[in-house]
């Protein structure tokens, strides 16, 4: 039985600093991908309830959605589509401060205002993509893409 979370107050820093070893005390030891996505999701959205947050996975060159919390996803992505196949084809951290303004945006939830996807990464290659819809525009900052890059080099692609 995985233990309670504990929701962190205070800056947006220190709610980080405080939920990384609460994950990987998740994530340690768990060899299964799938449990580790669906757990650093949950952990995610609890602490900082964002409209939506969660992994696509590269199965057969395009991006399939894997483990999330929030509305209805988009299923595929294209890479070089939308911010998210943008962040795999480009293998880096993208923040969109208002999505509205960002080439070829694939608006899966109208709800979403702002966004940032953070590639995973396995021996140099994409595996994965984290991302995060906020329903408020630039939410995200450096300091998201800081530790959520952190985050997700605790996730161990078999």
């Amino acid at each position: 039985m995985a233990e309670d979370l504990h929701v962190i107050r205070g800056t947006k820093q220190e709610q980080y600093q405080s939920l990384i070893p609460q994950i990987k005390g998740l994530t340690e030891g768990e060899t299964d991908i799938t449990a580790n996505l669906a757990n650093v999701v949950a952990a995610l959205k609890e602490q900082f309830k964002w409209l939506w947050v969660g992994f696509y996975i590269v199965k057969n060159n395009e991006l399939v959605v894997g483990p999330f919390q929030g509305p209805v996803a988009c299923t595929r992505i294209k890479k070089g589509k939308g911010v998210c196949g943008t962040s795999w084809a480009q293998a880096k951290t993208i923040i969109v401060e208002d999505v509205e303004k960002f080439p070829g945006h694939i608006a899966c939830s109208s709800l979403t205002r702002s966004e940032i996807v953070v590639p995973v990464f396995k021996d140099n290659e994409v595996v994965a993509v984290l991302d995060v819809d906020s329903e408020h525009l630039d939410h995200f900052n450096e300091t998201d893409a800081t530790y959520l890059e952190q985050i997700v080099k605790l996730l161990a692609f078999g």
